[in-house]
């Protein structure tokens, strides 16, 4: 059985479902509404779809890890989303974890 690009690409997006939150609480250092927020990460190469990011803001702001408030920005009502005290603390912890896990990983393939 072979790889198919399909089973790759499951694989790559059961991956980066792991750390979507890991790279939106690191974003939100600053305040940024919805779609500001998938342009920056965009830049930075972590494309992700408005149907996956407005959910997860919900649900990190429901778990306390953010904060929102609305504002006017250019002109429009916008949902501004920053990291809360909450989500500083749980943005350390999943940091020290996602670094202890690539080291881990690391060490996996010195061992090949």
């Amino acid at each position: 059985m072979t790889l198919g690009a399909e089973r790759l690409n499951k694989l790559a997006m059961e991956m980066r479902r792991g750390m979507l939150v890991l790279a939106v609480l690191r974003a939100l250092d600053q305040p940024h509404y919805g779609y500001s927020l998938r342009k920056r990460l965009a830049t930075i190469g972590l494309e992700i779809d408005e149907g996956t990011l407005y959910p997860l803001l919900r649900r990190l702001e429901d778990q306390g890890l953010l904060s929102s408030t609305w504002q006017v920005h250019d002109g429009r009502k916008r949902r501004f989303y920053v990291i809360a005290e909450d989500g500083r603390t749980a943005l350390e912890l999943m940091t020290a974890e996602w670094r202890k896990l690539n080291r881990t990983i690391d060490k996996l393939g010195e061992t090949w």
